[in-house]
Parts: structure tokens; sequence; C-alpha cells
């Protein structure tokens, strides 16, 4: 635990990225094997659930000091982290504890796990007894844990390069060994430095090959008859593995969706042994996809009744192949492994298609077809060499997404609140509403698109036009108008507007618009599409 806390010090300290990899280094150099897999499964975004609820967290806390529960709330407003306020309120400057040895991985396993399972006052001593022995640092991390709120200032690449440069592997082979259902143990972190395989998980996906973004034409590309073209599709990007007689379907976030698609399950029996294919989950009914909302009617539904498949079918859209007999197909040159592809699925029915390419005979054709995106409910376009393998993550050259540009409104700030890490000391998230009528209507949250010196000028004038507050929650005065990019738009009963939209992010800062200059509720709506609006 002490390690660990050091190490999360260290990279929460840097912003250089040498500085990242070199502090992942030693410690996965240093550290016992069941405690590198956990930090493994720390560092890689994998998460505790919640162990213990927040509410009960404050309450002991206020137990402890005496302090009384509005307090507690105005501290906690002001730092903008309840871990990181619960430990500074614990802390005893007079009786400093001792250091704790415990390993990573008896905290997690034998301290932590087991809490769901305590009854309530038992699982209160166990947490204030850690409170009172832990320093403030470790008491921290211990509060991210118990609140399933652990993130570490790494991105997934950086900790696959830390961990190439201790084993001498690849970072591919790396990527590819953590993927699927990696469960941290010391055995698992050996076989994920171990120069052999250790025996093949098969229901393991690979690593996505990520496109990066066309911001000025394709142009510069070269020949237009070196890329293939097609359309960027809106839907959920996945892997369909059809291994050992089983169908295995992955997301991108590595979230495995067995269940959730059973008409997908269905057509992938067809598919012959040793295949891997990589593509689109969408809502898909007739000839064409249906808006994204529609599609999130099957996304938390771990067992889709017969209703909701009819209301919401789904296809999956495949571009690519990963596998085929059993073998990695990813270094083949694209063109093959699409025409590997074409004939796999040439006697496939249901719901697994292929998505085809775009004709176009030159980069203006193409670009005519890219206006049209909309039309067919895509994004935009994808442009991929025909001789590129598939890559691990996002490396530019290859995979080019050429996105049409994003729609955009004029709203009003309504609420802020602080954000988190670095940020948990300034407001930066933020709720903005448009007008109906004579009132402003909440149509969008949003967390990036200011500049840092941007987001402490709006700190500075959130902090001076507050007009209420709920917890760590600013109303202010409706003044400021920002505009917001989003990339579509859907109807939602969920939202008090009527719609959502997705992805939005703020794009600039209106300081020449009032607020009775921004957009309406009817302005917004307009933008539905029209089998929705």
């Amino acid at each position: 635990m002490q390690r660990f806390t050091r190490l999360y010090q260290a990279l929460d300290e840097t912003t250089a990225t040498s500085e990242k990899i070199a502090a992942m280094e030693a410690y996965f150099s240093a550290a016992p094997p069941a405690d590198a897999a956990w930090a493994v499964y720390f560092l890689t975004g994998r998460r505790l659930r919640r162990l213990v609820p927040t509410a009960e967290l404050r309450q002991w806390t206020l137990e402890m000091i005496g302090m009384p529960g509005w307090l507690l709330e105005e501290t906690y407003a002001a730092v903008g982290d309840l871990a990181e306020t619960l430990a500074l309120l614990l802390d005893n400057p007079f009786a400093p504890p001792e250091r704790d040895e415990t390993p990573l991985h008896v905290w997690v396993e034998e301290r932590l796990q087991p809490l769901r399972t305590l009854a309530d006052d038992d699982r209160r001593k166990a947490v204030t007894g850690w409170w009172q022995a832990l320093p403030t640092d470790n008491r921290f991390l211990l509060n991210k844990m118990l609140t399933g709120g652990l993130r570490v200032g790494v991105s997934r690449r950086l900790v696959v390069r830390a961990l190439a440069r201790v084993s001498g592997l690849e970072t591919a082979t790396i990527a590819h060994r953590l993927m699927g259902q990696w469960q941290p143990s010391a055995d698992a972190f050996r076989a994920l430095l171990d120069p052999e395989e250790q025996g093949e998980d098969r229901s393991r996906p690979y690593p996505f090959f990520l496109a990066s973004a066309l911001e000025n034409g394709p142009e510069g590309l070269g020949e237009r008859q070196d890329w293939l073209a097609e359309w960027k599709w809106d839907g959920i990007r996945g892997q369909l593995l059809r291994r050992g007689g089983e169908c295995y379907i992955w997301s991108r976030g590595e979230d495995m969706m067995v269940g959730r698609f059973p008409e997908i399950e269905a057509a992938a029996a067809a598919l012959p042994d040793g295949l891997v294919l990589d593509g689109e989950i969408l809502a898909w009914r007739d000839d064409g996809p249906l808006p994204f909302n529609v599609l999130q009617q099957r996304i938390g539904r771990l067992r889709p009744s017969a209703r909701i498949q009819r209301e919401a079918p789904v296809l999956f859209l495949a571009y690519d192949l990963l596998e085929a007999d059993g073998k990695d197909w990813r270094t083949v040159p694209l063109e093959n492994r699409r025409q590997r592809l074409e004939r796999e699925l040439a006697g496939i029915h249901g719901a697994i298609t292929l998505s085809r390419p775009l004709e176009a005979g030159g980069w203006e054709q193409l670009e005519a077809l890219r206006a049209q995106a909309r039309d067919h409910a895509t994004e935009g376009i994808m442009l991929k060499r025909r001789g590129s393998p598939y890559r691990v993550g996002r490396v530019r050259g290859d995979w080019w997404k050429w996105k049409l540009a994003p729609r955009t409104i004029d709203a009003v700030l309504l609420y802020a609140q602080p954000g988190h890490g670095r940020r948990s000391s300034l407001f930066t998230d933020y709720t903005f509403g448009v007008r109906d009528g004579d009132a402003l209507v909440p149509v969008a949250k949003a967390y990036s698109g200011l500049d840092q010196g941007e987001i402490e000028r709006l700190d500075r004038w959130i902090r001076r036009h507050t007009v209420e507050r709920f917890g760590p929650v600013r109303s202010v005065k409706p003044a400021e108008v920002f505009e917001l990019a989003f990339e579509g738009i859907a109807p939602s009963r969920r939202h008090k507007s009527g719609v959502a939209l997705r992805f939005p992010r703020i794009s600039r800062w209106r300081h020449d618009l009032a607020a009775e200059q921004a957009d309406t509720l009817n302005d917004v709506r307009a933008l539905l599409p029209d089998d929705t609006g």
C-alpha cells in the first residue's frame, strides 16, 4: 500500500510522459507480483465497485470529529473531492500514525472486498479503525477505493509502455494480453510479462485500432485509389469472436456483451470457428441505421425482451477481419483482410452483414458524398489505407475519420460544480440551458472545451455570481452564453428539455451575446431528425 501510494503521488505530480513511464517502470520492477497485478488493474482504468455508501462515510466522519453536517458539506464544496475532504478532516497532526506496511493485494483482497458481506457495525469498525491507523496520503487512497472513484492520471497506453520496458516484450503483445477478462493475481502478472504465451483465453479480443481526426481534407493523403472509404457509423464499436463453438461480443470499452444482442449471436452461429471480426453494433431496420438513442435501449439490458428486440433491432456491421482459421491476420494488408471478410460473410444472413465501401472516383466526389452523411445517419467518412496493417491504439497515418463539422447551439450557463483531481479546486463541470418562453431549461452538461485561462476566469465569475448553493453545486446568474458543439441530437423522455445531445462540449465563450440572445428550446428541437422530431 505504501509503495502504491508513492506511485500514485508521483503520477499525480507530473505531466511529463517520460517521468510517468519511469515511475511505473520502477514500481513494476520492485513490487511483489501480487501487488503489481492490482496496480495494473487500477492503472488501466479498472475500479472496485463501491464498497461503502458515501452517506455512511460522511456519518462516520461526523461522529469521529464532532463536526456538524452542514460544515462538512461546505468543506466538501470548497475541496471538490469527497475522498480528499474526509482524509483531511480526519487528520491529526499531533499524533501521526505509524506507516502501515500491509501489501496492496492484502488490503484489496482480505480487507476491502470482504466489506460487502460485513454487518453494518462491523463495517463501520473496520473502516474507522483503518482511518485512525493510516496517514493522510494512505487514507485518501483508501477513500478512493471505498467509493469506487479511484482514477489515476495515466493512459492505458503509458501503462503498456512501462510494462513493455520491464518485460522486454513488444507493446502490442502486452496490450493484447491485457484485453478481455484480465484478473489481478500474482500468476496473472507473471504471465503478462512472460516471454512465452501461457495459454490462450479464447474469449480474449484484440486491442482496437483507432483512427485519427482528419482536419484539413484528404488531398494530402495521396492518390484516391490507395484508400478505402466507408461511412463512419454512429454505434458501438465492437469485436465479434467465434471461437471454440462460442460467440463473444466485446465493446471497445472492454465490456463483454454476451446475451445483450441475441440476434447477433444467433447469426454468428453460422460463422466458422477461429474468426474475429471488427465492426459496429447499430440499431438497424430495413436498409438503414436508427438513431443512437434507439440503440441505447439495448445497451444496459443483459437479457433484452422480445418486445425490446422488436422495437430496437440491432445489426453487427463488419468492416475488418482480425483472425481467420484461428490465426492472427492483423499484419495482413487491409485490402486482403477485406477480401477474406467478404468471403466469410457471403453466405451469412440475419444480424451480421458487411459494411460496403463507398464508390467515388476522386476526392471531390467523395467530399460530395461526405456532405450527405447526415442523410445516411452517419457522422462522416472513414478513410483507410488499403495496404495498412491493423495496428494497436491510435497510430496516425493509416486510418482517418473525416467527420462532418459538429452541430452547435448557443446556451446559457445555469449551474457549476468542482471537477476532480487537479481540477477539484475549480468549477469545471457546467450545466447549460436554453430559453423556453420566460424560463431557462437545462439542455446539456459539458466538461471540456475551455483553456486553462478561460477556466480560471470563469471560476472567478462563478464565485462572484453565485445565486444559490446545493452542496457542491452552485446556481449562477444566467448571464454568460457559450457555444456548445455536439455530434447528434435525439428525443429524450429522461430530460426536462425533451432532447438529449450526444457528446456535448464547449466550443467557445460567446462574450458577444447576452442571455436573451441565446437559442430557444424550439431552435434546438428544430435540429431533431425529421423522423424523430
